[in-house]
């Protein structure tokens, strides 16, 4: 019935696109400010296909249809979409725009929204269309839009303020930084698009994309320091409209295109990863000229200042006696066969919830049971939840967002753990330590002052490619301080693929996550994810240059049963030793104080010298 209900969706949507002229249309998960993770009423790639996942698109002509996802959705793409509806594409080996070039008839109209595209893709899209006598062109409303009909509305939750505290640098200040770069490169104002660069500029958050504390918003910051914020008016209410200030105006939503037409003769920067070009077009049209540059709060929201960091190491701490002790409600209740993934999850937000800071989860937590491991961004619902098998893997990838008087922050954990009776293959412990030697490599890691993330990637490998294994995701991702839990401009891992990063250099101040995996497709799947704070490191002799390391900010045990001691070498058992020992160090006194002897048992075990 649910591929009948896509297939008839599919026809609806050629049938408008037919009505408008169009011989095909490209369907991204994208909102008009580029998020990584968009609402309910941006979830058209999901409505037209059923594919779940968080990076995707789709390209349909009026004959065939194609969805492009990369490595991390191979096997989830296709038991969500059915494959005579769809053609399954890789990417970057495939991209949409070839796809389009390649099948599109000579002559072919193929439309985009221009709110949820850059102006690269277009740029790239049509020079690959002329080439086989076709045209891109932008449409007026999403025809998507048009046969959605039960399209969720957008939401309506409240601006709220992120206090001085929290983010350890008042709003003002941001903004005079902002004008001061302006000012440096002879540019007249900046676009802020991207909703996490609205939130750090203004000091505010939201809740309109769940998970992710945003608002809805745009701004304009001009080389004086003044600024324009255009947000929907009643989520505004008058303390944000105090703590925003006399420099700031407040505009609705509604009237930013509009406002784009204003700055004839003017130089305005757009970032052109952030930046739609629906945004680039109406600067133009008004007379401006957009200079494409990184949006300049991307580097400073990336290094965090001393309140940040801390309001980071508060929410670890927290974070961590909640997993701990839904570790060790898994070790004693899963080997009866009667937890299921979504009770799981639903069990660890329990957990989490005790604490009252805690405002959401980071992310859909994957609670990932036997072959649903092997499925890297699994995300279960109640069509693909299954009970956790006894004698099984058990993989857990969670996170929270925590707000409360001692700092905010934001967590990523993964543990991977053996569910009994009896005891893992060999295999699996074999896989588990090579993961955890990938894992302990980048935790070591000292580097200098210019490294970048593709550099340090390869020591996460090492030891999976030494038995000829391999994962198809990165070891590393940025972490927003109370915003989203994946943040750029740093990234750890071989490529530079659709999501960029590898060669930025590494900077003191920033976080990362340091996750290597491995997946045995139809079976189980391992990853061993912590938080890791980039800080300088005094080497005793060296004389040159600055020198670079990995502060653990993650302290969860990890599951003794999988790991192979033979396997590591003197100095990664210390270094799980320490690890260990710390952990009980940070989590013992929280644990023992909500009354939990089940978890207190479970962390003192876990935590003896291997």
């Amino acid at each position: 019935m649910l591929m009948q209900t896509h297939e008839a969706r599919l026809s609806a949507l050629r049938e408008e696109l037919k009505r408008r002229g169009l011989d095909g249309f490209f369907v991204p998960i994208a909102d008009p400010h580029m998020s990584e993770y968009v609402g309910e009423d941006a979830q058209r790639l999901s409505w037209l296909t059923g594919f779940g996942g968080s990076a995707g698109s789709a390209a349909v002509l009026i004959d065939k249809a194609a969805i492009f996802v990369d490595g991390r959705y191979t096997v989830q793409v296709r038991d969500q979409v059915e494959e005579r509806l769809f053609e399954y594409r890789g990417v970057p080996k495939d991209n949409p725009a070839n796809w389009l070039a390649q099948n599109a008839p000579e002559g072919a109209t193929i439309g985009y929204d221009a709110w949820l595209a850059t102006p690269g893709w277009v740029r790239n899209t049509k020079a690959a269309l002329e080439k086989v006598g076709a045209k891109l062109v932008p449409v007026d409303g999403n025809p998507i839009d048009a046969v959605w009909s039960d399209q969720p509305a957008q939401s309506d939750a409240p601006a709220r303020i992120h206090t001085d505290e929290h983010a350890g640098r008042n709003a003002q200040e941001k903004r005079a930084a902002i004008a001061d770069w302006l000012a440096e490169e002879k540019l007249d104002a900046v676009v802020l698009s991207a909703l996490d660069s609205v939130g750090w500029a203004f000091n505010i958050r939201g809740g309109d994309i769940a998970h992710t504390p945003v608002a809805m918003a745009f701004a304009l910051v001009d080389q004086d320091g003044t600024a324009q914020l255009f947000i929907d008016e009643n989520k505004v209410g008058a303390d944000l409209k105090q703590h925003l200030g006399n420099a700031v105006t407040i505009r609705p939503r509604s009237e930013f295109e509009s406002a784009l037409g204003a700055f004839e003769g003017k130089r305005i920067a757009l970032d052109p990863e952030y930046g739609v070009a629906a945004i680039a077009q109406a600067l133009e049209d008004g007379g401006a000229k957009v200079i494409e540059t990184r949006d300049p709060t991307i580097l400073p929201r990336a290094i965090k200042n001393q309140a940040e960091i801390s309001g980071h190491r508060d929410a670890q701490a927290r974070d961590g006696a909640a997993v701990s002790r839904f570790l060790a409600w898994i070790e004693a209740e899963a080997p009866s066969g009667s937890i299921d993934e979504l009770t799981a999850a639903a069990k660890l937000l329990e957990f989490r919830s005790v604490d009252g800071g805690l405002a959401d989860t980071s992310f859909d937590t994957i609670s990932a049971a036997a072959s649903h491991a092997a499925l890297p961004h699994y995300k279960v619902d109640e069509d693909s939840n299954i009970a956790i098998p006894p004698s099984s893997i058990f993989l857990c990838d969670s996170g929270g967002q925590y707000f409360n008087a001692e700092g905010a922050g934001t967590t990523d954990i993964t543990r991977t753990v053996w569910v009994g009776p009896g005891e893992p293959s060999a295999e699996m412990k074999d896989r588990f330590t090579r993961v955890l030697k990938g894992h302990i490599a980048i935790a070591r890691a000292i580097f200098p002052d210019g490294t970048t993330g593709g550099q340090l990637d390869t020591m996460a490998r090492q030891f999976l490619w030494a038995a000829g294994c391999d994962y198809a995701h990165g070891t590393g991702h940025g972490v927003g301080s109370a915003l989203g839990v994946h943040e750029g401009p740093q990234r750890i891992a071989k490529t530079t693929g659709s999501q960029g990063g590898t060669m930025e250099p590494l900077t003191a101040g920033m976080i990362c996550s340091n996750e290597p995996g491995y997946y045995k497709a139809g079976e189980y799947g391992i990853r061993i994810e912590n938080l890791v704070l980039i800080e300088e490191r005094h080497i005793e002799g060296a004389d040159e240059g600055t020198w670079l390391g990995f502060e653990n900010l993650t302290w969860v045990p990890m599951d003794r049963t999988l790991i192979e001691p033979a396997l590591l070498s003197p100095e990664e058992r210390a270094w799980v030793d320490e690890y260990h020992a710390t952990c009980r160090e940070i989590l013992g006194a929280r644990v023992a104080e909500m009354g939990d002897e089940r978890a207190a048992d479970w962390l003192e075990r876990h935590t003896q010298p291997l």
